[in-house]
């Protein structure tokens, strides 16, 4: 009797435990996509204000926006594209490390930007503009370089998997068809088996 009261408190126990551990997951799930939903709004709502400034603000003022969402949307697209991406091909590991680099100098810049948008003084403004704008290029231009090589690998491997499937299917294919290279030799035999009965006649 104790024996089974034991047992009964311990499967108890364990069903309290992976509930607990059950609510604990659910609830950090839950925590991490609100958490994602409210980055991307608020992400959308920055790079919206940036486009309108970058439009509506001439000078040096629209040019600093312009920066910002060059900078800001070339390595979002490549963070976005190593990510999904990288699951599939671990090889892309690397690439994610160095785009890790890359955002810390590209976070660091965008803080600069954002400083100098309430600079007063547009004179210093303008004379920093051709340096912002070398490094904004110089960033922008090694995260498109990862996404665009990302995106080459994916394509190469997706066209070396068709061709490699299009070989599987006509294979296949031809299987099926077994009858289509059986019939050639039967209509060969035919001619010889009258032939033969002509003779003995």
């Amino acid at each position: 009797m104790e024996i089974a009261v034991a047992v009964i408190l311990l499967l108890f126990a364990s069903f309290v435990t992976l509930g607990v551990v059950a609510t604990v997951k659910t609830v950090r799930a839950v925590k991490r996509g609100v958490e994602r939903t409210g980055l991307q709004a608020r992400r959308m709502v920055e790079d919206t204000t940036l486009r309108a400034r970058s439009y509506a603000q001439p000078g040096p003022a629209g040019q600093l926006a312009e920066l910002r969402l060059s900078l800001r949307t070339s390595i979002v697209s490549t963070r976005e594209a190593l990510e999904s991406e990288a699951v599939s091909d671990p090889s892309l590991t690397e690439a994610v490390g160095l785009l890790t680099r890359l955002r810390g100098h590209a976070k660091q810049l965008d803080g600069e930007l954002r400083l100098l948008e309430r600079e007063p003084d547009r004179g210093r403004i303008a004379a920093r503009l051709p340096e912002l704008e070398e490094r904004t290029r110089r960033i922008t231009h090694s995260a498109d370089s990862l996404r665009w090589a990302a995106q080459d690998r994916a394509r190469q491997f997706a066209d070396d998997d068709l061709a490699a499937l299009g070989r599987d299917v006509d294979v296949e294919a031809g299987a099926l068809r077994h009858w289509a290279r059986e019939a050639p030799e039967q209509g060969m035999k035919a001619p010889e088996a009258g032939t033969e009965a002509k003779r003995l006649g």
